[in-house]
C-alpha cells in the first residue's frame, strides 16, 4: 500500500512539475501561430513577426539560465511557482492587446516565465521519481509538451479562421492553465533530494556550503556539460524552426492556410505520441542507443523530403510524420533525460538553465532571418536543417553515450579529469 501511494505520489509531482513542458509547448508553438493572427489588424511585417519570436526565445534563454541557476540555490518549489506568476502577467498581456508593444511585452514575460520554469521542474521530476524510472518520468513530460501542442493545434483548427480573436484565444487558454498549475504547485512538497544536500552541512553544524560555478566548471562535469549544450544547440535550430515558423512555411511557401496546417500536424503529433510511447519503454533499458541511432536516420531523413522536393502539402506532411517518431527518441526528450543523469542534484538545475540558454539564444538568432531565408531558397534551408539534425546526433551518439552518469557524493571530491 505504501509503494502504491509512493508510485502516485510521484507521478503526481511528475504531473504537475511537468506542466512546464505543457505550456512550453503550447507557447512556442501557439505564439507563432497566434501572431500570424494578430498580422493584419496590428499591422506586423514578417519582420517583426521573426523579431517577436526571436525575442521569444531569447527571453527563454535568459529565463532558463537565471531559473537553473536560482533553483539549485534557492529550492525547486519556491523558483518554479513563482515562474508562473510571469507567465499569467505574460498570457493577461498577449491576451488583451490592442498594440504592438504589449506583444512586446507579453512576448519577454512568456519567454521568461517558461525558460525559468522548465530546468527547474525537470529537476524536480528527475528527484522525485522511483528508483530506476527516473528516464522513464522524464519522457512522461513530453507526453505533457505534446499535449500543449496538441492544445494549441486544436485552438488553431478550430479557430485559426477568426483572425485576431483567433490569436487571443490561444493566450487565454496559456492563462488558463499558467493560473491553474500556480494553484497546484503550492501543495508540492520541496524536493527532497535537495533538501539532504542542503542539510549535509547542517547537520555536521555548518552553514550549507552552495556548490559553485566554479565547481562546475573545474570538475568533470564540465564535460557533460559542453557536450549536451552541443547536442542541444545543433538539435534546437531544426527543433525551434519546425516549432516556430510552421504555420508560417504552411501559409508563405506552401500557399496553405493556418486552419489546414494545424489540422494536418494534429497527425504528426499522433505519430510523436507513438514514439514518446517506445521512448518511455526503452530509455531505462539496454536498446537506448540502438533506438537512437535508428531514429536518428528517420530525423534527417524527414527535413530531406522538403530539401529534395520543396514545401508542399505533402512533404511538410510528411515532414512532420517523420520528424515526429524520430524526434521522440532522438531529440529533445533524450537531451532532458541526459541532463538529469549527467549532472549531481548541486548542478543540474544550473547545468540544463545553461544549455538551454545556450540552444535558445543561437535559435533566436536562426529566427531573426528564418523568413527571410524561407523566401529566398526553402529547399537550401531545409538541407541546413537536416545538416543540423545529423550533427546533433553525432555528438549523443559518439560523445554523450560515453559519458558516466553522476553521483551527488562527487561534487566533494577533487575534481577528477574525465573526458569521454
Amino acid at each position: 500500500m505504501s509503494q502504491a501511494r509512493t508510485a502516485r505520489s510521484s507521478w503526481w509531482s511528475a504531473t504537475i512539475a511537468g506542466m512546464a513542458s505543457y505550456l512550453d509547448g503550447a507557447i512556442t508553438v501557439g505564439t507563432g501561430s497566434a501572431l500570424v493572427l494578430y498580422q493584419d489588424d496590428f499591422g506586423l511585417s514578417g519582420n517583426q513577426i521573426g523579431q517577436l519570436n526571436a525575442l521569444l526565445t531569447v527571453c527563454f534563454a535568459i529565463g532558463a539560465l537565471t531559473g537553473g541557476r536560482l533553483g539549485d540555490r534557492l529550492g525547486r518549489r519556491r523558483v518554479f511557482s513563482a515562474t508562473m506568476i510571469l507567465l499569467v502577467i505574460g498570457a493577461v498581456l498577449m491576451s488583451f492587446a490592442i498594440n504592438p508593444a504589449m506583444l512586446y511585452a507579453g512576448v519577454i514575460l512568456l519567454g521568461a516565465g517558461a525558460g525559468a520554469d522548465l530546468p527547474v521542474s525537470l529537476a524536480m521530476i528527475a528527484e522525485t521519481a522511483p528508483e530506476g524510472k527516473v528516464g522513464k518520468m522524464i519522457t512522461y513530460s513530453q507526453y505533457l509538451w505534446l499535449i500543449g501542442i496538441v492544445a494549441v493545434l486544436v485552438i488553431g483548427s478550430v479557430f485559426g479562421g477568426l483572425g485576431t480573436l483567433g490569436g487571443r484565444i490561444y493566450n487565454i487558454h496559456v492563462l488558463v492553465i499558467a493560473a491553474l498549475v500556480l494553484i497546484f504547485r503550492m501543495g508540492l512538497p520541496e524536493s527532497k533530494t535537495w533538501t539532504e544536500t542542503q542539510n549535509i552541512a547542517l547537520n555536521a553544524g555548518a552553514k550549507p556550503q552552495q556548490a559553485t560555478l566554479r565547481d562546475l566548471f573545474s570538475s568533470r562535469f564540465r564535460w557533460p556539460l559542453i557536450a549536451t549544450a552541443l547536442f542541444y544547440v545543433l538539435l534546437m535550430i531544426a527543433l525551434n524552426t519546425n516549432g516556430q515558423f510552421s504555420s508560417y512555411v504552411w501559409v508563405e511557401a506552401a500557399g496553405s492556410t493556418v486552419q489546414i496546417a494545424s489540422l494536418f500536424s494534429l497527425v504528426g503529433l499522433a505519430v510523436s505520441f507513438i514514439g514518446t510511447g517506445i521512448m518511455m519503454r526503452i530509455v531505462d533499458t539496454k536498446w537506448r542507443k540502438i533506438a537512437f541511432v535508428i531514429a536518428t536516420i528517420v530525423n534527417v531523413g524527414s527535413f530531406a523530403v522538403v530539401a529534395i522536393f520543396g514545401a508542399h502539402v505533402w512533404s511538410l506532411v510528411a515532414l512532420g510524420v517523420l520528424f515526429s517518431l524520430g524526434g521522440a527518441i532522438a531529440g529533445e526528450p533524450m537531451y532532458k533525460v541526459w541532463s538529469q543523469e549527467l549532472f549531481p542534484t548541486q548542478f543540474r538545475a544550473t547545468a540544463q538553465g545553461m544549455t538551454m540558454f545556450a540552444a535558445r539564444l543561437v535559435a533566436a538568432l536562426v529566427a531573426l532571418v528564418t523568413p527571410a531565408l524561407i523566401a529566398w531558397n526553402v529547399n537550401g534551408f531545409y538541407w541546413v536543417l537536416a545538416g543540423v539534425t545529423l550533427l546533433s546526433c553525432l555528438v549523443g551518439i559518439f560523445w554523450i553515450f560515453r559519458i558516466p552518469a553522476a553521483d551527488d557524493s562527487e561534487v566533494d571530491a577533487a575534481p577528477v579529469e574525465v573526458r569521454a
